[in-house]
């Protein structure tokens, strides 16, 4: 008598003796992970680099080549705040922390309802729209410096902080119209509809049901509106000179023709950059979801 024995059918995840496969994409996910490290240490190292030159002093920071091993100091940082010379900074670090937070909320202001007309509410020809909103950052930014100049002394705005907040708003509106733009086109419109049909009003919609769901985007937004706001040199050292002086410039001023201070400097450039990068520390998730969004539909 004959037996017939049924054989089940080999899962796709094994081989035809049973045995589990290997996945092919372990090896070059393997490869790209390493490359994406490789990438990630030669960004950051510049950085430590930084650091570790600001803790040692003077004599060793300009040694060539430098003394990594060098005894580390905090003379760098004393010298920053203001202990050998009295120059204190932070006025300039709270001046940029002031044009920087309050530019950024007014462009949200500004931008967040325009793109909404320009993506969610088209209006009539929105294509050009964007397109005069980018030409706007075309021009050459020093070719702007003179009549900016000549107002700011027309009007007696020189050395006002509040000159430098509608500076950078202006400067950061376009940007910002054309990231919130490419965000708030992936709202659903069936939320809006329900909204609409519930009886909210365009201010209600946009609070209650487009902010929530477009919160990365706004922050990924906010974040590099508060960078360039915090990083602008040119304009700043232009139209300021002691009152509303910011960080940047007065880092610059630690470049003096007695020499070059590398500890002192380093010291400098680190603390100037600690708010950035603890803004970006904080919003790090937020600031991925939202450059993401919007990239796959």
């Amino acid at each position: 008598m004959t037996t017939i024995t049924d054989t089940a059918p080999v899962p796709a995840s094994r081989d035809t003796t049973g045995a589990p496969k290997r996945a092919r994409s372990a090896r070059g996910g393997a490869v790209l992970s390493a490359l994406a490290w490789l990438i990630g240490i030669l960004f950051v190292l510049p950085v430590l680099w930084m650091i570790l030159t600001s803790l040692h002093s003077e004599a060793d920071a300009a040694t060539n080549p430098p003394s990594i091993a060098a005894p580390l100091s905090l003379q760098g940082y004393a010298k920053f705040f203001g202990a050998s010379t009295g120059a204190s900074p932070w006025p300039p670090l709270l001046n940029s922390l002031t044009s920087s937070v309050l530019s950024t909320v007014l462009v949200l202001l500004f931008a967040i309802p325009a793109a909404y007309a320009l993506s969610i509410k088209p209006v009539r020809k929105w294509t050009d729209v964007l397109f005069f909103f980018l030409s706007t950052k075309m021009l050459p930014i020093v070719a702007g410096l003179l009549p900016i100049y000549l107002f700011a002394q027309y009007t007696g705005l020189l050395d006002n902080i509040w000159l430098l907040i509608v500076f950078y708003t202006s400067m950061n509106l376009p940007i910002a119209v054309w990231m919130m733009r490419s965000f708030l086109a992936e709202v659903p419109v069936e939320m809006l509809e329900a909204a609409s049909m519930d009886g909210a009003g365009l201010v209600r919609t946009l609070r209650e049901i487009v902010v929530p769901v477009v919160l990365p985007g706004i922050a990924a937004t906010s974040l590099i509106c508060f960078i360039f706001s915090w990083n602008e040199l040119l304009f700043a050292r232009v139209l300021t000179a002691t009152v509303a002086t910011t960080a940047p410039v007065f880092l610059t001023s630690f470049v003096t023709s007695q020499g070059l201070f590398l500890a002192k400097v380093c010291a400098a450039a680190f603390v100037v950059s600690l708010p950035v990068l603890i803004a970006g520390f904080a919003a790090q998730d937020k600031l991925v979801q939202g450059l993401s969004l919007g990239a796959v539909k």
